[in-house]
């Protein structure tokens, strides 16, 4: 065939061709497309393309002729575009030569067609035309024309998928998405281009500078619809900026802004800590608070602000003295306070510290003398302790310590490993025998850890002790995935979990104290709580200071009283027999499932206690009962809660995450957090179920009413009764579910339309594929009566009962459906 023909009469051209004619293809696969049969649809298009003479012409003319007739939904002229694709690069014909003529006419008419036809056209067109090394004029033309008329994400896709991005203006080109929250797609566009990655970063930056608003750049784009500004605050919009120039392995200097902002959040969090929880002594907080502010004037103004509203004038000027903080910056009642401070020549430093005194039998005090606290710095020390750490059959109390990192790139280092065993705590300090990373002390150190950790006749107590474990790998490269060896392990924070799931009423417990993690822990248990003030301490100073050495041994040991309080009284808390077992979910074990090696060595120690009670003795809570409110980055969470029955309540994309604990006070809700939104389900509970000849019925008014309808109309078109039918059929495993819903009666409908219930409700019965009604086996429809969304049993059906087979077989058994109506009820 030749081109120059087939480009002047595409359907000229196709009739001279030997093989078969594409518009006759075309309309084949138009009838099979109704039928939704794929499989024979995709075997009869393949048949074709093998017959077509030129299939890469063959398509453009059934394309060309298919133009103007696109609706809305899914498209045969992609499909068949796609597998023209797919077809291609399964066959062994060799490509058009680059540049060639044939190449070009084809490479015209494709970009013609391209600017005419909806974006699923692009990326198949694009690969079978090789579209990158067309004329790109008529391309960035229609990029251009697509961004113009407000079609910002078409305009970006595209011009991602033809690789435009260098000719076209990164600046312009993001900012729409940008404002609606589209930075994923942002990402792509700028994936590749280390100059444009840049660029964005520095647009991405500029709004986080102070005193910038984004409603000035939003109102430059009227024609920009549903704008997400609150996801581009400065504080959400500085973690976003920071987490791509990371991603992109650019310099931290291409960020300014977003860092300053960053350091504004942490000293917020700083200054809350000292300030409302009182959980940071002075000296530790000026520390952390020197060195974020540094020499920036407008940090130094910010935390002057704070300073003021979080505190009294004489609190704020002491620490305006001590930190030395320009004056002119000062609010007026501080500035006076601080004057009068410096007239009687006298920082109040110590004024503004804790009576440690008073404040001593308030928390757990650490119960052996402090001459048993050993800090271990050398390979001498190692050896000369190594007896008595490695002795088989004891308990020992494993905790790291670490100095936290406020600023975006930087990685905890380990500073201090605790082992706390009967009378005595020793501190590995891993800054000083890890240097150098290769020498004997290194090699000490790690030997004499790996084989703690992997004697499973050393019972070892943590708190979340895996993830210490990690961070002491990254830091010790000769114990990376050491956590992955510990034999005889028990985290005290799955046993911990396990005390709550049964809703153990502990006395005691102030829960307006904010207390969490293994501070509750110590209270629940031991009914003290541990002294928090040096946590966030800077332990990469040296020499420690003896508050942190304190600090550091009882956080290791109260493992040891805990574990010792667990065993004395484990009906008080609920657990018996077994505590390693309490750090296994509660249900039953698949068939070839095995514990991890430290799990299954701690059960078989003498040493091990508690796991939980006999289930009888736990109260139950039924699913409907728990109710949740879920943050918008637990989506699968509260769809699997849903699939279970749970009342979860899931915050909207434009909710801020406060709003969580509004929803949990105003309902009584638990607050599951942890940030996008899973809102496509209703959460209602209220469904009526529809056989599937009704349903029939229901389609068939929807789509045809023309005015009211009346009992006498559906009666014209179906006298059949609806019942309830077989059972479905069982899911793999045995499990089967129905819904203990009633059946749809005429009363449900609106009088005047058959698709809306009488509560108002329009049944979304458009989005029942015909198809579906034909499918082998389902007799049943499932309407929600509160979105109008229309269930029915798919085929993953077995898939989602076999997810939650335990819960589904454990549940008590299936109401029985309400009685089918009767011929008059049916008849409306």
């Amino acid at each position: 065939m030749d081109p120059g023909d087939a480009a002047g009469d595409p359907a000229a051209g196709a009739r001279r061709c030997t093989g078969q004619d594409p518009l006759l293809l075309l309309q084949t696969l138009q009838t099979l497309w109704s039928t939704r049969e794929r499989q024979q649809l995709r075997e009869e298009a393949w048949r074709g393309f093998a017959a077509l003479d030129d299939p890469l012409a063959g398509l453009l003319d059934m394309l060309e002729s298919s133009q103007g007739r696109r609706g809305e939904g899914p498209s045969l002229e992609a499909w068949v575009s796609h597998q023209l694709q797919c077809w291609l690069q399964a066959q062994p014909r060799p490509d058009p030569a680059q540049h060639s003529p044939r190449l070009e006419q084809l490479q015209a008419r494709a970009v013609k067609v391209l600017t005419e036809s909806p974006p699923s056209l692009a990326a198949p067109l694009a690969s079978i035309f090789q579209l990158q090394d067309a004329d790109r004029s008529c391309l960035l033309e229609h990029v251009h024309r697509l961004y113009h008329e407000g079609r910002f994400r078409e305009a970006v896709m595209l011009g991602t998928t033809l690789k435009l991005q260098p000719e076209l203006d990164v600046e312009k080109m993001s900012v729409p998405l940008l404002l609606q929250d589209k930075v994923a797609l942002v990402e792509r566009y700028v994936a590749g281009f280390p100059d444009l990655q840049r660029r964005l970063l520095a647009l991405m930056d500029s709004w986080c500078q102070p005193g910038f608003d984004i409603k000035d750049v939003a109102r430059q784009y009227p024609q920009v619809a549903s704008l997400s500004l609150e996801k581009l605050s400065p504080k959400v919009l500085s973690r976003q900026v920071l987490r791509l120039q990371e991603q992109f392995g650019m310099v931290p200097a291409l960020c300014p802004h977003a860092a300053t902002q960053q350091r504004l959040a942490a000293l917020r969090h700083l200054c809350h800590k000292r300030f409302v929880e009182k959980s940071l002594s002075q000296e530790n907080w000026a520390d952390h608070v020197q060195g974020l502010v540094g020499h920036s004037p407008w940090l130094q103004e910010q935390l002057s602000q704070l300073l003021t509203s979080l505190g009294d004038p004489g609190t704020a000027a002491r620490c305006a003295l001590n930190l030395l903080l320009p004056e002119d910056q000062l609010p007026a009642t501080v500035a006076a306070e601080l004057s009068r401070l410096q007239l009687q020549g006298r920082a109040a430093d110590a004024d503004s510290r804790p009576n440690v005194k008073d404040m001593k039998d308030q928390h757990y005090q650490l119960p052996i003398p402090r001459e048993n606290v050993y800090l271990l710095a050398s390979r001498e020390d190692l050896a000369r302790h190594e007896g008595a750490l490695l002795q088989p059959q004891q308990v020992v109390g494993v905790d790291l310590e670490w100095t936290p990192v406020f600023v975006a790139g930087g990685r905890p280092r380990p500073s201090l490993l605790q082992v706390a065993m009967e009378g005595r705590v020793f501190l590995f300090d891993i800054l000083a025998l890890t240097q150098p990373p290769a020498g004997q002390g290194a090699q000490a150190f790690s030997q004499l850890v790996a084989q703690l950790l992997s004697d499973p006749s050393i019972t070892k107590l943590g708190y979340g002790m895996a993830g210490d474990l990690q961070k002491l790998g990254t830091s010790c490269p000769a114990l990376a995935h050491v956590e992955k060896q510990v034999l005889g392990g028990m985290d005290l924070l799955l046993v911990h979990r396990q005390m709550r799931v049964a809703g153990m009423p502990t006395p005691g417990v102030d829960r307006a104290s904010g207390l969490r993690g293994l501070s509750l822990l110590v209270q629940q248990v031991l009914g003290t709580t541990l002294d928090k003030t040096q946590q966030l301490s800077n332990w990469d100073r040296r020499p420690l200071c003896e508050e942190q050495l304190i600090y550091a041994a009882a956080d290791a040991y109260c493992l040891l009283e805990v574990h010792q309080a667990l065993c004395r009284e484990p009906a008080r808390f609920h657990l018996s027999g077994d505590l390693a077992g309490s750090q296994r979910p509660r249900h039953r074990e698949r068939p070839g499932t095995q514990e991890p090696p430290g799990l299954r060595e701690a059960s078989a120690s003498p040493r091990q206690v508690p796991v939980a009670v006999a289930e009888a003795t736990i109260p139950r809570v039924p699913a409907r009962t728990f109710r949740v409110v879920c943050d918008n980055m637990l989506q699968g969470l509260a769809r699997s809660l849903r699939c279970l029955g749970v009342d979860a309540h899931v915050l909207g994309s434009s909710e801020d995450h406060r709003r969580a604990a509004e929803v949990a006070r105003l309902e009584g809700r638990i607050i599951l957090t942890s940030g996008q939104p899973y809102h496509t389900a209703c959460n209602s509970d209220q469904y009526l179920k529809v056989s599937r000849d009704m349903m029939k019925q229901l389609m068939w008014l929807s789509s045809h009413q023309e005015g009211p309808w009346t009992s006498g109309d559906k009666a014209t078109h179906s006298q059949e009764r609806q019942e309830p039918g077989p059972a479905p059929e069982e899911a793999p495993g045995g499990s089967t579910h129905d819904r203990p819903c009633r059946w749809l009666q005429a009363a449900d409908l609106c009088a005047e339309m058959p698709d809306m219930l009488a509560n108002g409700t329009r049944l979304q019965l458009a989005r029942v594929p015909a198809g579906v009604l034909r499918t082998p086996g389902l007799r049943h429809f499932y309407c929600c009566t509160r979105c109008g969304k229309v269930f029915w049993d798919g085929s993953h059906l077995g898939r989602v009962a076999t997810h939650f087979r335990d819960v589904l077989e454990s549940a008590p058994g299936p109401c029985e459906p309400s009685p089918a109506p009767s011929p008059a009820g049916s008849s409306f």
